[in-house]
């Protein structure tokens, strides 16, 4: 198996060379241990788990918790193939360039154009909560204003160099970990009545089974659930993309993927436990404040809103951050590989590609000015369009790492450092069980998982004969050449 080449530190020749016919690999090796440690803890950490938890926690009641833990797990296998694949080799392109020669260029380059797609609408979705939350403290500033001040600080950031990319994002990170971590700590003295001066008295484990039972709605409400909470696991394959750019991309990717059981568990699973067993699941201040403002509140801490109004901000920057990041970087690949554009795969001498981040940030404004004029049309479409690519990603792992593996077992075995377990079954019913939650989602009209399924069911179509067209026109141009 061919081997990513070595990337250049800073400051060092940034033409390094990738595959045959390639453009030079400009990218440099910015990214530090600890940056690369915060990425892959703060990538499983989205706005969407402080914002949206509430919807899931009134849909399957206490019984969200098998919903996290359903795709909470799914997420750990995925990450598993994922990092056996980008451990034997790192690249920028993560899955998008592991499809391209598992299952051919049409793969590599329809699910790096629908992922890019992905990030540039989030770009404009977290843009304008940021700017809601801003515009709430310094109200004479429009919210307008906010989204192109947060727009343009982090396109910035990222035109600099990686380097100041992975130290903003250290920080934002860490201020998401800090905060859960020390919600997840009073809140736990809370609900076994240790945590002094705490007004805490619906705090209980009772909670879990009373106020009718730990799934009230029924046993199909987990499903549901699932649907609700599996986008806000978007992000954990951030760190594999990074990876390409840090000093020790193998030691990176594995550290990555043996950590991501333990982040999801405390992170996700140990916080919306605190949750609803501080408080009652039908709670109506959980569908009023969010269900994190209202476990603070029945602590009685003051100020709870706002100050989960600040650590909101704070992944709303970071997912914004990243997103900006993994966007440019997933162009850079395609230009790479020649499914994009030349000028993105062309870097600054701090190696950073400028071409493919100013592209990024042009489709993020133009969606950004679409939620402003037409939320409820054409932003609605961008939205439902890309809203299942994420499964649609995990899909192409799954299958990428079929048939990567006996790559890798015949040209290079000694890179199989990361394994996926119990290989290929425990692959192929990763695989079944992603089908089924897209199947699942056919069937409901109440949260627009059916619209969201077919209208990304749309665009991915188009991608793919897009694909298909540019390989034919290609082939037919060597043949002529001939």
């Amino acid at each position: 198996m061919t081997s990513q080449p070595t990337l250049p530190k800073a400051g060092q020749d940034p033409g390094a060379s990738g595959r045959p016919g390639e453009p030079g690999n400009g990218l440099q090796a910015g990214l530090k241990n600890r940056h690369l440690s915060m990425i892959a803890i703060g990538g499983v950490i989205g706005a969407g788990l402080f914002v949206g938890s509430s919807s899931g926690i009134a849909t399957a009641g206490p019984g969200i918790l098998l919903s996290y833990a359903l795709v909470g797990t799914l997420v750990v296998l995925v990450m598993r193939m994922l990092g056996e694949m980008s451990a034997a080799n790192p690249t920028s392109g993560s899955f998008s360039a592991h499809a391209d020669r598992a299952l051919g260029p049409w793969a590599g380059f329809s699910i790096g154009w629908l992922y890019w797609f992905f990030w540039v609408v989030v770009l404009a979705v977290e843009a304008t909560a940021g700017a809601k939350i801003l515009e709430g403290w310094i109200p004479a500033v429009p919210q307008w204003g906010w989204a192109l001040i947060v727009m343009v600080v982090l396109t910035a950031t990222n035109l600099v160099s990686v380097g100041s990319y992975g130290e903003f994002e250290f920080w934002f990170a860490g201020i998401k970990v800090v905060a859960i971590g020390a919600f997840i700590v009073i809140g736990g003295l809370a609900v076994f009545g240790v945590l002094p001066g705490a007004d805490s008295d619906q705090a209980g484990l009772g909670n879990l089974t009373e106020h009718g039972g730990f799934l009230p709605n029924g046993p199909g409400a987990i499903l549901t659930g699932v649907l609700l909470v599996v986008f806000s696991f978007m992000g954990s394959e951030i760190a594999t993309l990074a990876a390409g750019e840090s000093e020790d991309p193998q030691r990176a990717v594995t550290k990555s993927t043996n950590s991501i059981i333990w982040r999801i568990g405390v992170f996700y699973l140990g916080s919306i436990f605190v949750v609803v067993t501080l408080l009652p699941w039908d709670a109506q201040s959980i569908q009023d404040d969010g269900s994190y403002v209202a476990a603070l509140d029945s602590l009685g801490i003051a100020h709870a809103g706002q100050i989960m109004n600040f650590i909101v901000l704070t992944s709303v920057l970071s997912c914004l951050n990243s997103g900006l990041y993994t966007a440019s970087r997933m162009a850079f690949s395609l230009g790479q590989r020649g499914d994009a554009p030349k000028a993105f795969a062309r870097t600054t001498s701090r190696g950073v590609p400028l071409a493919a981040i100013v592209a990024s940030v042009v489709f993020g404004f133009v969606a950004v000015f679409f939620n402003y004029k037409f939320p409820d049309s054409v932003f609605l479409f961008l939205v439902n369009s890309s809203g299942a690519v994420a499964l649609f990603v995990w899909l192409v792992i799954c299958f990428s790492q079929l048939r990567m593996r006996k790559i890798i077992q015949a040209e290079a075995p000694e890179k199989l450092v990361v394994k996926m377990w119990l290989y290929p079954y425990l692959t192929w019913a990763t695989a079944a069980l992603i089908v089924f939650v897209l199947g699942y989602m056919l069937t409901d009209t109440e949260h627009d998982g059916r619209d969201t399924v077919l209208l990304s069911l749309l665009v991915a179509a188009g991608v793919i004969v897009i694909a298909f067209v540019k390989e034919k026109v290609k082939g037919g141009r060597a043949v002529t050449k001939v």
